[in-house]
């Protein structure tokens, strides 16, 4: 690897990125830049590891209650050792994998394990982006990939507590006898499920007066009612100080809405409070790229930014902190790689109907308009909500707090936004993700096909099937 290197593009970030180099890019000098495990996010911190986690805690859920259904099981133990090495016995390698693939088999590809900012341009317009190990690369184009990282509150991040987050709580030696989560998003919701069902006491330090505030309104309040009788739930909690024990652990100073205050010990604190997009790290204004209020990548609906050649895709610059998003972006600059910056036939993002889940118990789906958007929205509406309990299937699994809600356009049908809180719930969402997709109506997705019965899904078919159209 030379110190100067001038290349056709630059990747900066390995996680979708990674995939724009194909066949067609073989006479391409390409540079990947990748400080962290290669790969991204999804692959070794986020969304692949903490299923394989959520799998775990879910066979340990059905075992525990098992009762109702007349099967008396038990939990004898868990081998959290054995989960984590189950896990990421099967993760690294493959990040590894992936890394070497780029490294010893792609002859146009270089790969540089370390930090890069932008340091403007040369006299021929390349852009400058120099490592933080000193190797200099000018790229004519330049992907930004870069993703994003968690949050830390100030209290916490000033107080030198001992924590982690979603980087690497998954990689604790053994289970925690007390966790407090602080958070109340997907990431929270998603660990408090994990840890709490394989046996940890789980606490969960709220600001807000509900969890998955995001979520619809009927959802987030559903999740939060049974949140709270399984964990130890704190709404419209402020931490007011953070400390280390000295035995180990942490305690944390809370006070309530009301000026209560109270102490929370724990033996693992895990942050959850959001991801930040890692455009700030990148000296972006050295070559006139802009970050909005969000700390996002300003660009334009082909992935373009304010400077010529520089493309951008996924957390970095997306409103949509998604895997599924990020490769559809890639792909979506991929194609416009190819074709050229000035072409008329760019290709444009397509975020009309972004579907998104929370594998937590229960789990949630989610796509399009919540209830209240809609309305705000100005929209003429009809609303169903569906108990799983009221189909066969979810006789079957005596599920009492699952139910699908969908809103709909009066008049004609048309499918504004579907919330889903239940088993299998990121399943049962995607006949309507592809309905509203293709422009179906409720009424024709509901009766323009066989529902298989009994089956999960006939709860969504019910739901469409109820609406005042």
């Amino acid at each position: 690897m030379t110190a100067t290197q001038v290349v056709d593009l630059a990747i900066i970030g390995s996680g979708s990125g990674n995939s724009i180099p194909d066949d067609r890019f073989a006479d391409t000098s390409i540079a990947i830049f990748e400080e962290g495990a290669y790969g991204g996010t999804c692959l070794n911190v986020g969304c692949i590891p903490t299923k394989m986690f959520v799998y775990a805690a879910e066979v340990a859920e059905i075992a525990a209650h098992g009762a109702r259904l007349g099967v008396n099981a038990r939990i004898e133990s868990v081998d959290w050792p054995g989960i984590v090495e189950r896990v990421f016995g099967r993760i690294d390698p493959i990040s590894q994998g992936g890394k070497e693939y780029r490294v010893d088999r792609c002859d146009n590809v270089t790969v540089y394990s370390s930090h890069v900012e932008f340091d403007g341009t040369d006299d021929e317009g390349r852009y400058r982006l120099v490592t933080a190990d000193g190797a200099t690369v000018l790229a004519h184009e330049v992907v930004l990939a870069a993703g994003s990282r968690a949050v830390i509150p100030p209290v916490i991040a000033e107080s030198g507590v001992r924590y982690h987050t979603n980087d690497d709580v998954m990689r604790l030696p053994q289970l925690p006898e007390r966790l407090v989560i602080v958070g109340s998003g997907y990431i929270a919701a998603e660990f408090a499920h994990v840890f709490g069902a394989l046996g940890s006491q789980v606490s969960i330090i709220a600001r807000g007066p509900a969890l998955l505030r995001k979520q619809d309104a009927d959802i987030s309040n559903r999740f939060t009612q049974i949140a709270c009788d399984k964990w130890d739930v704190h709404l419209e909690t402020g931490i007011e100080a953070a400390e280390n024990l000295p035995g180990g652990g942490v305690r944390l100073h809370l006070t309530g809405r009301d000026g209560s205050r109270s102490q929370l010990d724990a033996d693992v604190l895990l942050v959850a409070t959001g991801r930040k997009p890692n455009g700030d790290r990148l000296n972006l204004s050295s070559v006139g790229v802009e970050l909005d209020d969000e700390g996002r990548v300003r660009c334009d609906e082909h992935g373009r930014t304010a400077a010529r050649g520089v493309w951008t895709l996924g957390d970095v610059s997306s409103p949509y902190q998604l895997k599924h998003v990020a490769n559809h972006e890639e792909r979506v600059v991929q194609a416009n790689l190819l074709k050229g910056w000035d072409a008329d036939d760019l290709v444009a993002f397509d975020h009309r109907f972004v579907p998104a889940a929370v594998f937590t118990h229960p789990q949630i789906a989610s796509v399009g308009l919540t209830e209240d958007e809609a309305r705000t929205a100005g929209h003429d509406i009809t609303v169903k909500v569906q108990a799983y309990g009221d189909v066969a299937y979810g006789w079957a699994m005596e599920d009492t707090t699952g139910f699908c809600k969908v809103i709909a356009e009066r008049g004609t049908g048309r499918i504004l936004g579907t919330h889903i809180i239940g088993p299998q719930a990121p399943t049962v969402i995607q006949p309507v993700i592809q309905a509203m997709s293709f422009g179906q109506t409720a009424l024709e997705v509901a009766r323009g096909q066989y529902w298989i019965h009994p089956a999960m899904p006939e709860v969504l078919e019910n739901a469409l099937l109820g609406l005042e159209i």
